[in-house]
């Protein structure tokens, strides 16, 4: 917290030119002054001056490198009280928060001095049409692309989400006011800017931050949702209208959508159920039906044409006249009689959908629209009306964004993905089969015999199940499932539900499995030779390194399969693929993950190039990327130009998740500039990225790489005796359990196996103690060993590795996150963490080899980028890490205490509800401080 001023010092003015950090600075100051004020009002000036004690040490220390001032900071910290020890948490983590919306804001602002002098940035569409313009790609070849993409975020749910849903609010309301400052030009104006803001801050410090209850699947769903209010039904059509405006005289179809796990996702989740299935496409329906009710009551004021001065179409005269709205006052005004009628209407869809009422009835709902093409056809109408009489200008400011919106958003909003573990779809088809006297022991068949006994099964009409029998509860739940996304797709539309995804696909059966049971819920009609017809895509999700490595054999395998093409062309002619990164990087370390998922997609395209030729079926790779580097997280623009030439193909799916959905899409401006760099980046990725392959040598060096990577990384995390115990002991991995952060357990089976541990807070447990392992470990010892010791032969091999970092977006992109990872990282801290461990030797020969394997990994990021110093090549970032870093280690310094406090209680000893306090406050500062740590 900056040192709190007498409350009659003015607020900073504006600002420096947007190139400098000291705009950004000001704020920080700005909004910690505030901070400091409301600690010593709600506090006591004792608190207040503690807190600042501890910041001048900590900054001293960290920045000055004064040794004296970090003992000092040491002594302090150790010896505070517990009540002590949760408001010095409490303030650091809040001034976390605040720094992230002064970072945000100034984030903004030197967007827009960058367009304010016409300098282009990477990640626009103004910079990526002017590549494709300079590539000789017309406006019509892009158009066409877009007509043929498909681009698609996916939030999700995970068991590291920290934020409650008031403190979101609060912040979202604060980065409003604040980026109003610098519009402000009066001194009355700032002043009651200022006391906003000082209101929204006094709101954050008396609002609970952490959860008394776990978070539930609907609390989930509604956090969610406001994304959707906030950002994305607003900016999505924005986003559209500035590819019109680029593209001027080409239709822009409507490529991008959302999509959703939450309310879907079961595997590990015995929380998800049919019931919030439904509730989930319930809630989802009523945010966009209420959305666009709003939208209808305000293009309604705004269109007060009377007819007696501009003619209108005969469609739109038909659409007023069957409005039942006969108020004698708007008896001339057309558009307002049709939106009084079309509001109604929509009014009745809401509560048909929903079982809600409109907050407006200006008249009795009328009959509901059957979907969302009728209403999208009534404001079309209304459009080209308008166009017929010029008024072409009261379009764009609202009704073009609505009818964007209706065509993005439908009914159903977003996608929601079914998601289920291959070994429960196994258990349920068994079951069928035995109670049906098919096959009384399925799990004990082959392969070889179990797709024959599928195949077969596909091709018989009949269903499997026996009236009256008693099946499991796993059965029912699993059928109901499937039998519950039939009636949501009846109601909610084909777009509400289109994947059905695999978790831990390892054979051809499973995909075939999931198929069976969409036939046994009506999902698909008729049979594989028989025309037949499935509803949803079967989606693999290959995870582990093996799964990766069989990826492109197992769906090679699955289309040679008699009708399997043909009945995929018939549904859509889609495959959707998943990959996912966190348990291949927890399986075979970070650069071998990189490297098999590329090696995955590599092979993927080969198997579905002649698929397209003869069937066209399009491949459709989903990237289960998390927020941190080590579960695929880094920025998205770079990762999609980084993917194998011909795996994106203006097709993408992408999981947004954690910390990472706040920091990306809270602030609706920050929110469409990410989403832009997704269209930019496919659009790239798909016109100008090179056909050919890597070169060969480039592939030799990476498979080189990987291999020693995953053997030093397996060699640490799996064959190194008591490491278990050390990560258990030196992580808040127990207390990240105990925190209510997300309806799914932490781990998929009750034991301590680093395999049974969910990715998430695997990797989110190393970010806390901020040894960040998932996202570097291995790399430095892959180099090592590949330039091996002939001085010749390393040069040459150095020289390499030098020209993969200069030309092949794949390597530099990897290099570029594990830059940002090791940026981040910091063992000095992470050795107090060692303090925990109950066996203090073995903790400490394990961090040896940690250490040892760091200072391998930064000699060689030297050596290959030339910068030894870490995000050289990115000087914002790196003030940005350091500036932060003293609000960071008083927060490590005080969990570390905490924890120790929280284990080392007897077992008779009550459960200190203040101290566990503390440490998952804790858990929530760093998160915010380290932003993309999900």
């Amino acid at each position: 917290m900056a040192k709190s001023a007498p409350k009659s010092t003015p607020a900073p003015r504006a600002r420096e030119p947007a190139d400098s950090d000291n705009a950004l600075i000001a704020d920080i100051r700005f909004l910690g002054r505030i901070l400091g004020d409301v600690i010593r009002e709600q506090e006591g000036r004792e608190a207040f001056e503690l807190i600042e004690r501890v910041r001048q040490l900590s900054v001293a220390g960290r920045l000055k490198r004064d040794a004296a001032a970090g003992r000092t900071l040491d002594r302090l910290l150790k010896n505070l009280g517990i009540d002590q020890t949760v408001s010095v948490v409490r303030a650091f983590s809040y001034f976390s928060h605040l720094a992230n919306i002064a970072e945000d804001r100034h984030q903004l602002r030197r967007h827009e001095a960058q367009e304010s002098r016409g300098v282009l940035e990477e990640g626009s569409l103004a910079m990526t049409m002017e590549r494709l313009a300079a590539g000789e790609i017309r406006a019509a070849e892009i158009a066409d692309a877009l007509a043929r993409a498909h681009i698609s975020p996916v939030l999700t749910a995970h068991p590291t989400e920290v934020q409650r849903k008031s403190i979101l609010d609060a912040q979202r309301a604060i980065s409003a006011l604040l980026g109003a400052r610098d519009a402000l030009r009066t001194e009355r104006e700032r002043r009651d800017n200022e006391s906003l803001i000082r209101a929204r801050v006094t709101q954050l410090w008396q609002t609970r931050m952490l959860r008394y209850t776990r978070l539930t699947v609907a609390d989930e769903i509604e956090n969610a949702l406001s994304y959707y209010r906030s950002t994305f039904l607003r900016e999505i059509p924005r986003l559209y209208a500035e590819l019109e405006e680029a593209l001027p005289g080409h239709d822009i179809a409507s490529f991008f959508r959302m999509g959703n796990w939450i309310g879907g996702d079961r595997d590990g989740n015995p929380n998800v159920t049919a019931a919030t299935l439904r509730a989930a496409l319930r809630s989802q329906s009523e945010t966009a039906l209420r959305f666009y009710l709003t939208e209808v009551h305000e293009l309604g004021a705004e269109l007060s044409i009377s007819a007696l001065l501009a003619p209108i179409t005969p469609a739109m005269q038909a659409l007023a006249e069957r409005s039942p709205d006969r108020n004698a006052h708007r008896e001339d005004e057309p558009y307002r009689r049709a939106l009084t009628g079309i509001y109604s209407r929509l009014a009745a869809t809401l509560h048909e959908l929903t079982g809600t009422e409109a907050l407006r009835h200006a008249l009795a709902p009328q009959a509901p629209y059957p979907d969302a093409a009728h209403f999208l056809a009534d404001l079309q109408v209304i459009a080209e009306s308008l166009r017929s009489h010029h008024a072409r200008a009261l379009i764009a400011p609202r009704l073009a964004p609505l009818i964007r919106a209706v065509q993005v958003f439908g009914f159903h909003l977003a996608t929601v993905d079914l998601r289920q573990s291959s070994d429960k779809h196994e258990a349920v088809v068994a079951e069928l089969l035995a109670v049906a006297s098919l096959e009384a022991d399925y799990a004990r068949l082959d392969e070889t015999a179990r797709r024959s006994l599928l195949l077969r099964l596909l091709d018989d009409p009949r269903p499997l199940r026996v009236r009256g029998a008693d099946y499991s509860a796993l059965c029912r739940d699993e059928l109901e499932i499937f039998e519950t996304a039939r009636e949501m797709l009846a109601r909610y539309g084909p777009a509400a539900l289109r994947h059905c995804i695999i978790s831990h696909t390892e054979s051809v059966s499973d995909l075939l499995e999931v198929m069976l049971l969409q036939k046994e819920a009506g999902l698909m009609r008729g049979t594989l030779s028989r025309e037949g017809v499935a509803d949803l895509i079967v989606v693999p999700l290959f995870e582990t390194i093996g799964d990766l490595r069989n990826a492109a054999d197992i769906m090679q395998a699955f289309y040679r399969l008699p009708g399997v093409p043909a009945l995929v062309a018939r549904s859509g002619a889609e495959q959707d693929i998943m990959l996912g990164y966190s348990d291949s990087n927890k399986d075979g370390g970070f650069f071998t993950s990189n490297w098999e998922l590329y090696r995955a997609e590599t092979a993927l395209v080969s198997v579905f190039e002649p698929l397209r030729a003869a069937h066209g079926i399009r491949l459709r790779l989903f990237h289960g990327r998390g927020g941190t580097v080590g579960r695929g997280g880094g920025p998205s623009y770079q990762a999609i130009l980084a993917q194998p030439p011909g795996t994106v193909n203006g097709q993408i799916r992408l999981t947004e998740q954690g910390e990472v959905i706040n920091s990306k899409y809270a602030n609706p401006a920050i929110g469409r500039r990410h989403l832009e760099a997704l269209v930019a980046a496919t659009l790239e990725a798909t016109l100008l990225h090179p056909t050919a392959s890597a070169p060969r040598a480039f592939l030799q060096a990476a498979q080189a790489l990987s291999d020693a990577g995953m053997a030093a990384y397996r060699e640490l995390v799996y064959g190194t005796p008591g490491f278990v115990d050390y990560f258990f002991d030196t992580t808040p991995i127990r207390e990240i359990a105990e925190l209510n952060i997300g309806s799914r357990p932490a781990s998929r089976k009750a034991t301590r196996a680093i395999e049974d541990l969910r990715a998430i807070p695997w990797g989110f447990s190393w970010g806390q103690c901020r040894v960040m392992l998932p996202g570097w470990y291995g790399f430095g010892s892959a180099v090592e060993a590949f330039l091996g010791q002939g001085e010749g032969e390393r040069e040459r091999r150095l020289a390499l590795l030098q020209r993969m970092h200069r030309q092949w977006p794949f390597f530099r992109t990897l290099l570029s996150n594990l830059d940002m990872v090791l940026a981040k990282s910091d063992l000095g801290i992470a050795t107090r963490y060692l303090e925990l461990g109950a066996d203090r030797r073995m903790g400490k020969r394990i961090f040896t080899a940690v250490q040892a394997e760091w200072q391998r990994t930064q000699s060689a990021m030297a050596a290959i980028t030339g910068e030894s110093a870490r995000l050289a090549s990115n000087p914002a970032l790196a003030r940005a890490i350091g500036n932060r870093f003293p609000y960071l280690d008083p927060l490590n310094h005080l969990q570390v205490e905490l924890m120790r406090r929280h284990r080392q209680r007897g077992p008779a000893e009550p459960l200190n509800e203040r101290v566990r306090r503390g440490i998952h406050l804790s858990i929530n500062g760093l998160a915010a401080g380290l932003r993309n740590t999900g």
